[in-house]
C-alpha cells in the first residue's frame, strides 16, 4: 500500500508539473498577433475570483456601414487605464491571440491587448 501511495503521489505531481508547464506555455507563446482599429464599446473588469479587462470594440470601415465587434482581454493594468482615458475615440488596439489558454481566470478571450494607440477620426467622405 505504502509503495502505491508514493507512485500515485508522484503521478499526481508529474501531472501538476505537466498542467502548470503548458499553462505557461499557451500564455507565453503567441499564435498570431495585429492590430485593430475602432471604437471602444465597452470595458469592465470581470470575474469572481480572478478580475480580468474585458472589453469589446466596434470595428466601423465606412460610416453607415455594418459593423463587426472585436471581443479582448486585458492582463496589464496599465494598458486598461491608458484604454479607459481613450473612450469615445477611435484608438488601435495592438493584441497577440494565445490559443488553448485552459482556464477563464486568465481571459475570457483568447485576444489579450498589449498596446493602444488614439489616431485621428476618419475624414468624412
Amino acid at each position: 500500500m505504502g509503495k502505491f501511495l508514493i507512485r500515485f503521489s508522484f503521478l499526481l505531481i508529474l501531472v501538476a508539473i505537466l498542467f502548470a508547464g503548458y499553462t505557461w506555455l499557451t500564455l507565453q507563446w503567441s499564435y498570431s498577433e495585429g492590430d485593430r482599429a475602432g471604437y471602444i464599446q465597452k470595458l469592465s473588469k470581470k470575474g469572481w475570483i480572478c478580475k480580468t479587462w474585458e472589453g469589446e470594440m466596434a470595428l466601423v470601415t465606412m460610416p453607415g456601414t455594418m459593423t463587426e465587434k472585436f471581443y479582448f482581454s486585458i492582463r496589464d493594468e496599465s494598458i486598461a487605464d491608458k484604454l479607459n482615458e481613450s473612450i469615445g475615440k477611435r484608438v488601435v488596439l495592438e493584441y497577440e491571440e494565445h490559443i488553448g489558454v485552459p482556464f477563464s481566470c486568465f481571459a475570457e478571450t483568447s485576444y489579450f491587448v498589449t498596446g493602444v494607440k488614439t489616431v485621428q477620426e476618419v475624414p468624412p467622405l
